[in-house]
């Protein structure tokens, strides 16, 4: 009995150190991710801080053009809802707190009366929300890790088209914002109309130049050739911070399921030695009672 079971636990300490190899090699491998990550995102923010600056001047130049694409809109009736997640799992609570999030979003604006267009990116979001029975408009997948922008481009197309068309009044943003390796939370945004720059509050603390602007052309025309550059720029900053979100995030996960792995190997070899201890002391018992069977033999003959 003692000898069948250490066989049994040999197979699952056996099993478990396979597990850990694969655990730890993805720890590494994500570990290695997330540097190039932070490099790309700092990378895109010049871009980024430019195009915010151009917006802000243009609509410093004619404010009733600001007024139509800037800010957010006063009646709300459909809204494009843009949700970024990964195409894989084993990254503990990114893909489901995104979800969760854009989940509770849509409920919110049904129950208001709002008509909401999701574009699910990542193949687990068109999972989720297929299983839940909430329609998918639109989906991409196969570039969360590494995403180009050229696929921001598409995803851009694709979410700004019904806004353009009139058939939308509202495109919102549902994605892992990462402040550092530290910290990264779910944050929910507007990308049409264009949000006010980020840029006017540390505009106003610089020193003012002087001398004018002039538009070639005019700022409204400019602000409607802007706007799809614009986001296509929010959309790439989105899927840059979503890529190392979850590097991140599948780092931390299988480092906590590692050190899980080696505690059960511990665990289990401290039951097989103990089985391994019991095995030895009834052998030993049972040759004990053999030999004094045999002695009491010897006497009575």
């Amino acid at each position: 009995m003692a000898g069948g079971q250490e066989r049994v636990l040999r197979r699952r300490i056996k099993s478990v150190q396979s597990t850990r190899k694969i655990t730890k090699a993805m720890e590494l491998i994500a570990a290695s991710q997330i540097a190039r990550a932070q490099a790309r995102i700092a990378a895109n923010r010049p871009y980024r801080a430019g195009m915010a600056r151009i917006i802000l001047e243009t609509a410093k130049g004619d404010s009733t053009a600001a007024a139509k694409m800037l800010g957010t809109p006063e009646t709300v009736r459909n809204v494009v809802l843009l949700v970024i997640v990964g195409d894989r799992g084993l990254s503990g609570a990114y893909n489901s707190s995104v979800l969760r999030a854009a989940e509770r979003l849509v409920d919110e604006l049904h129950a208001k009366g709002v008509g909401v267009s999701v574009i699910a990116v990542g193949k687990k979001a068109i999972g989720y929300f297929r299983f839940r029975g909430v329609p998918v408009a639109h989906s991409f997948q196969g570039f969360s890790d590494k995403p180009t922008f050229s696929d921001a481009r598409a995803v851009a197309d694709t979410a700004a088209a019904p806004f353009v068309e009139g058939e939308a009044d509202q495109v919102l943003l549902i994605s892992m914002r990462f402040r550092s390796a530290a910290s990264q939370e779910v944050e929910t945004r507007q990308l049409l109309p264009l949000p006010r720059p980020e840029v006017e509050a540390e505009a106003a603390k610089e020193p003012k130049a002087e001398g004018y602007t002039e538009f070639e052309p005019e700022a409204e025309e400019l602000l409607k050739e802007l706007a799809p550059k614009a986001l296509e720029s929010e959309v790439f900053t989105a899927l840059l911070e979503g890529s190392a979100s979850f590097h991140t995030s599948q780092q931390r996960a299988m480092a906590a399921a590692t050190d899980n792995a080696d505690e059960l190997v511990r665990s289990l070899s401290r039951v097989m030695n103990r089985a391994r201890q019991d095995s030895i002391t009834t052998e030993i018992m049972e040759i004990v009672g053999g030999a004094e069977a045999l002695r009491q033999e010897k006497e009575h003959a």
